[in-house]
């Protein structure tokens, strides 16, 4: 068994049973496609690398055999390999991912030019109708000329679909990964939230005691970013307003961040979306804040807590997802906290579990829908925020 097997569908089975083709061009950028070919790999990818000429003089062909555990194609031959992986054929590609792109490869590929291996797959992709991502990369100079940003739109005009560079360094750098990957599962995916407003409230409010302190809640934020990638790679149009957090959120996610209770409520009177997930570790009360500092020399002081209104009780959507976090409690008194909470608010579903469940990266919860029996979930937060997403797509 080839080394890359062992990983194959290691963080998920998204991309299971298919195949991708990953061209390679000659930007700098190519070092990190052995990252790249994993990382689809470990979705359940089958992944084919074809190299342009300049591409491998930047990383040898034997790095992408090893990355991917498949012959490499550095030209074409008697195998009509673009044909093969990329014509109408009964096992063609589902997906041709060009990464990284030059402005040359993109200029060719935009005018129907294909005299290197990679722009030669492009080209019958596009005529066959096979999806495609490019994924630009090179010198900021190069992407601001009119004529590359022309054959960018002229690409999206076919229909390829054009990731956003990272402006950094006067250069225009690939994404991150996760990106490229997650749009990678969008194009191929479920696509069942296609067309679909999604709006996820994550992270805790901070609630200020004084100019200086604050008190929170126990929330990572880690739900609420799994959801949103989950509803993204579904073909979702997602928002994600995020409180306080202490995980990455991932760049491709549109999102507006917010702080105490008072924005969180102002930001809900302009909700405007389909589907709405609630995972927000928000304060049910808010202390009556003091001017300034208070003293910190005192034996003992005492802050005064006002309750805040419920305000997943004034959300509205087609569907609402509600979260119910309790501690020390059994599971039928948990699944009969979900009920009420699902009565009060007139949620669609509401997810409920254990604050001792819930460990860095994994969850164990209790879906309750309707007044039917409760869903059990366990697994990494990502597969548990996916399997909440089917429940969702089956209601719509």
């Amino acid at each position: 068994m080839h080394p890359a097997d062992h990983i194959r569908g290691a963080k998920s089975d998204k991309l299971k049973g298919r195949k991708i083709v990953l061209g390679v061009t000659g930007s700098i950028a190519a070092v990190e496609c052995v990252k790249l070919i994993r990382e689809l790999i470990r979705h359940g990818a089958e992944v084919h690398v074809v190299m342009s000429k300049d591409a491998q003089t930047i990383v040898h062909p034997y790095a992408l055999e090893f990355a991917s555990g498949r012959p490499v194609t550095t030209e074409i031959d008697g195998r009509v390999q673009h044909v093969s992986f990329c014509g109408d054929v009964p096992d063609k590609a589902d997906l041709l991912l060009i990464a990284p792109a030059t402005a040359n490869t993109i200029s060719k590929v935009a005018c129907g030019i294909d005299d290197t291996t990679v722009t030669t797959f492009a080209t019958t992709a596009l005529g066959t109708g096979i999806p495609v991502i490019v994924v630009p990369a090179m010198h900021g100079t190069m992407i601001r000329h009119k004529a590359v940003t022309d054959n960018i739109e002229r690409l999206r005009g076919l229909g390829v679909h054009v990731l956003e560079p990272r402006m950094e360094e006067s250069k225009a750098k690939m994404p991150d990964i996760d990106h490229i990957v997650s749009s990678v599962i969008q194009a191929v995916g479920k696509n069942d939230l296609k067309g679909k407003r999604v709006l996820v409230i994550a992270g805790a409010t901070e609630e200020p005691i004084d100019d200086i302190r604050v008190v929170t809640n126990r929330s990572s934020g880690e739900t609420g970013v799994e959801t949103a990638r989950a509803a993204y790679e579904r073909g979702a149009d997602v928002d994600l307003w995020m409180g306080r957090c202490d995980v990455d959120v991932p760049s491709f996610l549109r999102t507006t961040r917010y702080s105490t209770f008072k924005e969180l409520a102002a930001l809900v009177q302009r909700l405007d979306h389909d589907v709405v997930f609630f995972p927000a570790a928000v304060s049910d009360y808010s202390p009556v804040k003091t001017d300034g500092k208070m003293p910190s020399d005192k034996d003992s002081i005492t802050v005064t807590l006002k309750r805040n209104p419920k305000l997943i009780d004034h959300i509205k959507a087609k569907v609402v997802v509600g979260f119910k976090a309790q501690a020390r409690m059994d599971e039928e008194a948990l699944v009969s906290e979900a009920k009420r909470l699902l009565e009060r608010s007139k949620c669609s579903l509401v997810v409920a579990n254990k604050i001792e469940d819930v460990h860095r990266g994994r969850t164990k919860v209790a879906v309750v829908v309707g007044g039917g029996h409760p869903h059990n979930l366990e697994g990494t937060k990502a597969q548990v925020a996916d399997m909440i997403l089917d429940i969702v797509a089956r209601i719509l």
